[in-house]
């Protein structure tokens, strides 16, 4: 009776009214979330932020314009935005105790938080229902307020923050004048025009512009007056409105940086690659300097080694007054020319009529730099082909001193990544290295056979070796945060069945300051386990398995089960090898993850590892779908080899990439029994200017490019294939057409397919509606094809 049900919803008109899944992973969407941990800088008071429920459908579909890659709110002079805060209180470090914030209006729809340098303040952004607000909370006496009147612009940005360790906030105003009104008759054609010259790899971006109409109101939405704002609400505008993309003050709070738009803008490029002026002013509204000039960023070369030429990354040395910094190629920018020195770190102090001082020239592309004193400045550089990353230290200010070699490894190897250096604020608020005589604390995962184990070390710059203070250890996954002292730090703490908190080290003591309770406790009790099992080829790989509570695989049999899975490409098999993550990570039984099955009783096998190895010369992709095949096969006879899982009812399931693997993977095996495929891509065609860490060509790679798509191979597809996608998808090159045109092939051939197409979803699903309506989908799919056989 229950398969004749199945078959009869399954070939019943079609309904288009949301759907509700069973009660018990309605559950799971409704579950209590967070709340948020936000430590204050100086590690003595934390915020706890309260997260409501899921947004309706009816937030989700409020008006939205979509230009040059971002998503605005209309109304709001906002990035897009339906997950909010709805109230804060404060969690006293010392006591464990905790505040209510008094001042708040119910349902606060809290947006942005920034602590003040001295601890004393919390400046947050509410939307309200005329704009976005700037309110302030003061934590001595825990109660809040609306600190102006005017709306923030957070087109941009977070659209406020503190201006050095001073009580004073910069702010991005949005002036008040109307939003340009395209004409009802157009005036003529939309043209683009290609002229002859170098060869630029653009990859496919949604929501570009298309007419003159759309840059107008671009520039209307981006336009910001800055300003600065005491603590008593008094506002100094600083110069005229800009375009403004991004803004921020110097340590000593004096000069603003700022990074503006100006034309022509692009029709295939989202606004960052746009023309753009970088300045720095005076909190007195006048123009210092114009730092650099950026053109029109459309013709970068190809590969994920190109960057653009001139100056870019420029950013404040957060231990210095007003110290400007930045990356310049010196090779163009292409990584296909051969070059000794690929990049080189800049510096140039205020009053910037000096010659600007190098800092470091890089052989690899610049990736990161933290900063501590003229003494201490640690910088990473990476070359993504060979997958290389090296860690210098440099003395900026002495730049003629010869960097030292602090760790070099590949990005690939986890077992031998030394942590990243611990921070703290200075006397200009801002974040440096934290020192210990020439010492300085690394925090870093830990990662190894047993799995990742975080760790906390003091790193000697003299002798450049490690002392470890400090290690995880099971039951429990624990990460430290921030450290107090020597002898005191802040974690997070996990265990399976335990929820992360958070702890307090004092020596060897530790104390709970906080007792989240378990969000799903009706699931508390699902099995976990880390697996290993080694491929065809002798890759070994990994997985993560739950098992519902109290089955037993001697008793009562192999389940039915859902894979859930992300391919990954490794330039070094040995390295593909690697245990990830943790066995005591906290079973978080999401909504939007394949455990939520677990409450339907099926086994789930979550994130087995698909790498797809390419060394020396030949890269990944090559080889994709044989490597590719092994992994599943690898996976499936491992399952049904611990007796957890029968071979002929396991479904393959994944998202955006994972979503392109599953339909490859039904079109190439018969391993699976049904497919769920969410936010994919299909036909390679659609993304010819590179695909995921793909960084060749249709052009210059038709035979991988034609073999990798399962939209070629859509015939050899036999098995039922579930399409779930958001309508307003904009991940870059899952456009949602390609769940349209996979479903239609299969449509056309005759193969059982279901298409869901999600009203104003994105790339990830936000509406409590639209995730009911995933749910639905994915049980009706597996109930039929897995478990009704």
């Amino acid at each position: 009776m229950r398969r004749l049900l199945l078959i009869a919803l399954f070939m019943s008109p079609i309904v288009n009214a949301y759907q509700t899944p069973p009660a018990e992973l309605q559950a799971l969407v409704d579950a209590p979330r967070g709340p948020l941990f936000r430590l204050g800088p100086k590690h003595g008071t934390a915020l706890l932020l309260s997260l409501p429920g899921l947004p309706s459908i009816a937030d989700v579909a409020q008006p939205e314009l979509k230009l040059a890659g971002l998503r605005l709110n209309p109304k709001m002079r906002s990035q897009s935005r339906f997950d909010f805060a709805s109230g804060i209180s404060l969690l006293d470090i010392k006591t464990g105790q905790s505040r209510a914030v008094s001042g708040l209006p119910k349902d606060a729809r809290i947006a942005d938080t920034a602590w003040s340098a001295n601890e004393h303040w919390v400046a947050f952004s509410r939307w309200g229902n005329q704009g976005v607000e700037l309110w302030l909370l003061d934590i001595a006496n825990a109660s809040a307020k609306q600190l102006i009147k005017e709306p923030l612009n957070t087109s941009s940005s977070a659209g406020f923050s503190w201006l050095s360790a001073s009580e004073q906030l910069l702010v991005q105003l949005a002036p008040a004048s109307s939003a340009p009104t395209a004409p009802a008759t157009p005036t003529g054609p939309n043209t683009q025009d290609s002229q002859p010259g170098s060869k630029s790899q653009i990859r496919t971006y949604p929501d570009m512009l298309k007419t003159q109409a759309d840059a107008d109101l671009l520039d209307w939405h981006l336009q910001s007056q800055l300003a600065t704002v005491n603590l008593n609400g008094e506002i100094k505008k600083i110069a005229k409105p800009l375009t403004l993309l991004a803004a921020s003050a110097s340590p000593d709070g004096q000069l603003i940086f700022t990074q503006s738009l100006r034309r022509p803008y692009s029709y295939l490029l989202p606004v960052s690659y746009f023309p753009q002026t970088y300045e720095v002013w005076n909190r007195q509204g006048k123009l210092i300097k114009t730092i650099a000039e950026r053109p029109l960023q459309d013709r970068i070369p190809p590969g994920n080694d190109a960057v653009a030429s001139g100056p870019r990354d420029f950013a404040w040395r957060n231990d210095q007054p007003a110290t400007l910094t930045w990356l310049e190629a010196q090779d163009g920018g292409d990584p296909s020319k051969e070059a000794n020195i690929r990049d080189t770190l800049y510096q140039q102090a205020a009053p910037f009529n000096a010659p600007a001082q190098k800092l470091i020239d890089l052989a690899w592309r610049g990736a990161s730099v933290v900063w501590g004193d003229d003494h201490l400045a640690i910088i990473e550089e990476s070359w993504w082909k060979t997958r290389d990353t090296r860690t210098w230290r440099i003395q900026p200010g002495q730049p003629e001193q010869m960097p030292e070699l602090l760790f070099a490894r590949k990005s690939e190897d986890r077992y031998a990544d030394a942590g990243d250096p611990v921070t703290s604020k200075n006397a200009y608020g801002q974040s440096v290295i934290k020192q210990n005589g020439d010492a300085i604390y690394l925090i870093g995962e830990g990662a190894g056979p047993e799995g990742d184990r975080p760790f906390l070390d003091r790193y000697s710059l003299a002798n450049k070796k490690s002392t470890r203070l400090w290690q995880s250890q099971a039951p429990y996954y624990e990460a430290p945060l921030a450290i107090l002292s020597d002898a005191e730090f802040i974690s997070s703490r996990e265990s399976t069945s335990e929820r992360p908190n958070f702890y307090l080290h004092t020596g060897a003591t530790v104390r709970a300051l906080t007792a989240f309770p378990h969000p799903t406790p009706q699931l508390k009790d699902v099995q976990k386990q880390k697996i290993q099992y080694p491929r065809a080829d002798g890759v070994q790989l990994d997985a993560t398995l739950y098992l519902p509570a109290g089955y037993n695989a001697k008793q009562d049999g192999p389940l039915p089960m859902l894979m859930w899975a992300y391919p990954r490409e490794f330039k070094n098999a040995q390295l593909a090898s690697q245990v990830r993550e943790s066995p005591y990570r906290f079973n978080r039984i999401s909504y939007t993850g394949p455990q939520a099955m677990l409450a339907r009783g099926y086994a789930v096998l979550d994130n087995p590892a698909m790498p797809i190895v390419g060394e020396g010369k030949t890269e990944p992709n090559d080889h994709y779908l044989p490597q590719l095949k092994m992994n599943a096969e690898a996976a499936v006879d491992a399952v049904v080899k611990l007796g957890v899982a029968d071979r002929n009812k396991i479904a393959i399931g994944g998202h955006s990439y994972g979503a392109f693997m599953t339909a490859n993977l039904l079109a190439h095996t018969r391993l699976f029994k049904a497919g769920i495929a969410r936010s994919g891509a299909y036909n390679r065609t659609l993304t010819p200017f590179g695909f995921q860490s793909e960084d060749r060509s249709f052009w210059e790679a038709k035979d991988v490019y034609q073999a990798m798509a399962p939209f070629n191979y859509a015939d050899q597809i036999k098995d039922p294939l579930l399409f779930i996608h958001g309508e307003m998808d904009n991940n870059s090159g899952t456009f949602p057409i390609q769940s349209e045109r996979m479903y239609q092939a299969l449509q056309g051939l005759g193969t059982r397919a279901r298409l869901v197409m999600l009203p104003n979803e994105s790339h990830s699903y936000r509406a409590r509606e639209s995730i009911m309506q995933m749910l639905w989908e994915q049980d009706q799919w597996l109930e039929r094809y897995l478990k009704a056989q």
